[in-house]
């Protein structure tokens, strides 16, 4: 019997052999071969498919699957191989690839090596999606004037999203660090896979029936998820997932993907984000701005009572400081002072006048002993002696008119002198021991030794009540 061609897949009956002459392979080697007959198998092939699970990395090269409604093929593209067509890369698009068929051998997976992108037009999800897209907005659903305002401070949050997803996390994360006294209601279900748009529904039907049976607050749902491909975001491009978004009597915010994702949920939901964390801060937005404010108000009126605080001890001290200037111990002083000028001026002017009356004497002796004649020198004598009566007349006369002016100014201060309010029946209290004068009664201690100052003499004394002064 003639044997049949050995094909590209047989590996030699040594790999079958008994335990005991068996050549035994190690999984790279395996992975070798296969990636050789691969190789020289499928050298240069065309494909067809949709495109999904797109990754750009910051190398430059794109990883992605090709898909049909029966298998995957992983794919790569290296930077440079494309050429014009490799911006046609998108999720849902459907090309047509040229490459070679290689495996990647670290993880024992064959794949495909793209060197030629073409377009093919839009994938079948891609395509559904448009249609729906028209559909909904035909009937209204995307129009502006019917979507509800989003409450300004809404006292619970409704969230529609998987418990365990990084989106929850994030959501959380960022209200409490925003405003952590904000209620949290979340309805958890699945974001992707079969069946989830139903949950999805579902659960925005269950937290409106919520808040009617519990009669509690519950003013917005945030339905929510984090990024993925159009396949992973799906759930929220199904019809009935936008029927329950519209019919919900409480607001809706969609947050679905990244802010390159656009859903059909974010079309008629009232309030798009462009991510989840934007979501919560959209929600808390007007709580942070409150806060803000309270703080800064806070600030001003500190401000406010710090600057009438120091303008009152402005007054006070003002105030202070006229006081003391008429206080009449500063008048007394100033009396003195002027008393001690006056007094002073008096003095020298007296002076001035005694010492030219005597240089005027002494020049008339000058002038008696240079003419000699006794006949003048009597005459002039007589004239002396009469200029002298006459001098000592106006010397005694101003001495008496100083005297009588300064009696004057004494007898003023006199009036003003402390000694004259004694006089009239008044009298000075002080401390004993320090000799301070006593104003108020509540400097005074009960015990306290005191002396009493009268117009004359002074009397000792022990306090025994102090008080204010009452009236007989």
């Amino acid at each position: 019997m003639a044997r049949s061609p050995k094909s590209q897949w047989d590996f030699g009956d040594e790999l079958f052999k008994p335990s005991e002459t068996r050549a035994v392979v190690s999984v790279s080697e395996l992975t070798t071969r296969i990636k050789r007959a691969l190789e020289s198998g499928f050298a240069s092939l065309w494909i067809r498919g949709e495109v999904s699970n797109l990754r750009l990395q910051a190398s430059g090269h794109a990883y992605f699957v090709l898909k049909d409604a029966g298998a995957q093929l992983p794919c790569v593209l290296f930077r440079g191989q494309g050429g014009a067509q490799r911006s046609a890369l998108r999720d849902g698009a459907s090309v047509v690839l040229g490459g070679e068929l290689t495996v990647y051998e670290p993880r024992g997976q064959y794949q495909l090596r793209v060197t030629q992108v073409e377009a093919e037009g839009i994938g079948a999800l891609q395509a559904a999606f448009e249609r729906l897209k028209q559909r909904l907005a035909a009937e209204g659903l995307f129009d502006p004037a019917r979507k509800r305002p989003i409450p300004a401070f809404p006292r619970r949050i409704g969230i529609v999203t998987s418990p365990t997803g990084a989106a929850i996390e994030d959501v959380l994360h960022v209200v409490g660090r925003r405003f952590a006294a904000l209620p949290v209601l979340l309805a958890p279900v699945r974001v992707q896979g079969q069946g989830a748009a139903a949950e999805i529904a579902a659960a925005i039907g269950r937290l409106n029936a919520w808040k009617t049976n519990s009669g509690l607050d519950l003013d917005v749902i945030l339905v929510t998820r984090g990024g993925g491909s159009l396949e992973d975001l799906w759930a929220f491009n199904e019809e009935v997932v936008a029927r329950a978004i519209v019919a919900s009597a409480i607001p809706v915010v969609s947050a679905v993907g990244h802010e390159i994702d656009f859903t059909i949920a974010d079309f008629v939901a009232d309030l798009r984000a462009a991510t989840p964390s934007a979501a919560a801060e959209l929600l808390t937005a007007d709580y942070v701005a409150a806060g803000r404010f309270v703080a800064a108000a806070g600030e001003r009126m500190r401000r406010w009572v710090r600057q009438a605080l120091a303008d009152r001890l402005d007054l006070a001290d003002d105030f202070r400081r006229r006081l003391l200037r008429a206080h009449p111990r500063r008048r007394l002083e100033s009396r003195a002072q002027r008393m001690d000028e006056i007094g002073e001026h008096l003095r020298r002017r007296t002076r001035a006048r005694l010492r030219g009356s005597a240089r005027s004497v002494q020049s008339i002796a000058r002038r008696l002993a240079a003419l000699r004649p006794s006949s003048r020198v009597a005459a002039l004598r007589r004239q002396v002696d009469d200029l002298g009566v006459r001098l000592r007349a106006a010397a005694r006369l101003c001495l008496e008119t100083r005297s009588l002016r300064v009696a004057r100014l004494g007898a003023s201060l006199r009036l003003l002198s402390p000694q004259n309010v004694l006089d009239r029946g008044y009298s000075i209290t002080l401390d004993a021991a320090t000799g301070r004068v006593l104003r108020d009664a509540s400097e005074v201690k009960s015990g306290e030794r005191l002396r009493t100052r009268l117009s004359r003499g002074e009397i000792g004394s022990v306090a025994t009540r102090v008080g204010p002064v009452t009236p007989d």
